[in-house]
């Protein structure tokens, strides 16, 4: 079967891109940092480097003019005349009494005199605007490399989903797992059926949203995932799968996307893990093969066969059949 398109990848990226937002791209200026935080780290260095380069130009820029309209660039060498700033006879010497002045690192050889109300204003204009700049830009950096997305990439599903038998009821089941020994802290897991359908009114809904029943009313949607799990979801008559058989698996055209979410335990910071599942990648009458062995004194998970299934007599109708 040819390869349809996706609404979630199986790395958790969803396929969906905003166009033709007119006056509304607006909004993301308002919410400045957060886009910045979105961006790419590609651009966000480049801008985070043109930032920090056109400021330091500018304000040295503006202490060589100081320099420059009181004449003090042509009088710096002669030891009777009082300067704005000691020392700055050209732009790199301003350049570098910035640099200065913005790293506090001293200033040694160049200095501003008592006499310059202009260079104790601009002085104090340095200051306010670095301080707002390295609190932004730095601030930003921060929270994009704490961002939680890295630690998704540690938690893995099943390739394939399976329907088979469980306590004698229809079910389809995948599988989740955790490769850190850190947990995830009030783990929970959503699953959404993703498939076109027309309302009785004749109205066509071409991504509609239906809720899989994953054991929220009995609490297994809450995991404790120390060990790979197995998430159940069973075909009842309040199932969207009711009618779902075998044979008409065939002929089916579903997604159902799965969203693990939960609290990092070393961090502190809610992270989100998705995958999905087509209806080519639900193999009827199947069941996982186990991956837990008990050793001397621990259990081991064997992550080889996590992906691994094998058949088992399974009814090829329907729940409703």
């Amino acid at each position: 079967r040819r390869e349809r398109q996706r609404f979630v990848d199986k790395n958790g990226r969803c396929n969906v891109q905003h166009g033709n937002l007119g006056g509304e791209s607006s909004r993301y200026l308002s919410d400045l940092f957060t886009t910045l935080v979105d961006l790419k780290w590609r651009w966000n260095l480049l801008i985070f480097l043109l930032t920090y380069t056109v400021a330091w130009l500018v304000m040295a820029s503006m202490w060589w003019g100081i320099a420059y309209l009181r004449g003090d660039l042509h009088r710096a060498h002669d030891d009777s005349y009082s300067p704005c700033v000691a020392n700055v006879y050209n732009f790199p010497s301003a350049f570098l009494f910035f640099i200065e002045t913005e790293a506090t690192i001293g200033y040694g050889h160049r200095y501003i005199t008592e006499r310059c109300p202009e260079g104790i204003v601009l002085f104090l204009f340095q200051s306010l605007l670095g301080s707002i700049v390295d609190a932004f830009l730095i601030g930003c950096m921060f929270i994009k490399m704490s961002q939680p997305k890295k630690r998704a990439e540690t938690l893995m599903f099943s390739r394939a989903a399976v329907v088979s038998q469980r306590d004698g009821k229809l079910c389809l089941m995948f599988r989740v797992g955790n490769l850190r020994n850190s947990h995830m802290v009030s783990a929970q897991i959503r699953c959404k059926l993703i498939k076109s359908r027309q309302t009785p009114e004749g109205e066509f809904l071409p991504l509609d949203q239906c809720e899989l029943d994953v054991g929220f009313g009995t609490g297994a949607d809450q995991l404790f995932l120390v060990s790979p799990l197995t998430i159940c979801h069973e075909i009842n008559s309040k199932s969207p799968f009711f009618c779902l058989s075998q044979r008409s698996l065939r002929s089916e055209q579903f997604e159902i996307v799965v969203i693990l979410e939960g609290i990092v335990e070393t961090t502190g910071m809610t992270c989100q893990a998705r995958t999905s599942y087509t209806e080519d990648e639900v193999l009827w009458g199947h069941r996982f093969l186990p991956v837990m062995s008990l050793e001397d004194g621990f259990f081991r998970v064997d992550y080889s066969q996590f992906h691994a299934t094998f058949e088992v007599p399974t009814p090829p109708y329907s729940v409703k059949e």
